[in-house]
């Protein structure tokens, strides 16, 4: 390995707490995996613009991009040795000159209810009001309990928790992913998949490099997980088949069974009022095919002008 102490790898991330654990993790199994002194890894936290402007949707200033733009910079300029990243964040498109071939094992991929007051969806008042900055959650939502009231809420875990905690919302949405890393279980409900789909590679790790470091891929190979991986392929490509971004309400998720794969996607018109969702079955080995298909299938049901 290349890395020492007096020169480590530097890993970029996110300055969050959660970007920061999910960073830490990645240390921790390159440490055990290849027995090196964790002093040959330098976490690298990044400030990002989508962490800096937390007053608009991301949908009105860029989208998922914004969360990478500068951390990619520093890994193209070689400031950076990898990035480590919550794959739901990641744009279908990457840099040119940059992969992601690395995945750390899938958290609980489910979205959590969380709220002080409440135990469900179902518990809510008519008229209360639930905070969430994702168009698939808020689509999701109004399709169940239209008479709610949606407001925008952005901010990391622990904002979103202290403006619980002040009244802004009643309710709102994490990723059970990323409380369950955070060690905070407070006020969870997680949600079953066959209430709300979850984001297209929710709860997974995803481990940027520059495609022509031979070395950076050799050592990440040995913390890859297969199975994530295969989901990966197959949720990627349903993503990038729809077009889909931060101003797309998609959900999709994989499940592999053996040497089987089945993806289940959906697609939710903003307002709630239509869902169009689809399953297909088929070989692990096939799984970018399977979620290009799929994305076929509802680019076919929804016609133009759906989103």
């Amino acid at each position: 390995m290349r890395f020492t102490p007096d020169k480590p790898m530097k890993i970029g991330t996110r300055r969050s707490p959660l970007a920061m654990a999910q960073a830490q993790e990645t240390v921790d199994r390159l440490a055990n995996a290849t027995g090196a002194d964790r002093d040959c890894f330098k976490l690298v936290p990044m400030s990002t613009k989508g962490d800096e402007i937390t007053d608009r949707p991301l949908s009105d200033i860029g989208g998922k991009g914004l969360f990478t733009e500068e951390i990619e910079g520093a890994l193209k300029s070689g400031s950076l040795d990898i990035a480590v990243h919550s794959m739901k964040d990641m744009p279908v498109l990457l840099p040119k000159g940059l992969c992601i071939d690395c995945f750390l094992p899938r958290e609980d991929s489910r979205d959590a209810f969380v709220s002080l007051n409440y135990q469900s969806i179902a518990d809510l008042p008519k008229g209360a009001t639930v905070g969430s900055s994702s168009l698939r959650r808020r689509a999701q939502l109004l399709a169940r309990r239209p008479e709610l009231q949606v407001v925008e809420f952005r901010g990391n875990v622990q904002t979103r928790l202290r403006k619980l905690g002040e009244g802004v919302a009643d309710a709102t949405f994490l990723a059970c992913a990323g409380l369950n890393r955070l060690g905070i279980s407070d006020h969870m409900t997680p949600i079953e998949m066959d209430e709300i789909l979850p984001a297209i590679a929710q709860g997974v790790i995803g481990i940027e490099r520059r495609e022509n470091d031979a070395d950076v891929a050799a050592l990440l190979e040995k913390i890859n997980c297969k199975a994530a991986a295969v989901q990966m392929a197959a949720e990627r490509a349903f993503l990038a088949g729809l077009d889909g971004s931060c101003q797309t309400p998609i959900a999709g998720h994989a499940v592999l069974n053996g040497n089987e794969i089945t993806l289940t996607g959906e697609v939710i018109r903003p307002d709630g009022s239509e869902t169009i969702a689809s399953t297909l079955t088929g070989a692990t080995a096939d799984a970018a095919k399977i979620g290009a298909e799929l994305a076929k299938t509802l680019r076919k049901r929804m016609g133009e002008g759906f989103f």
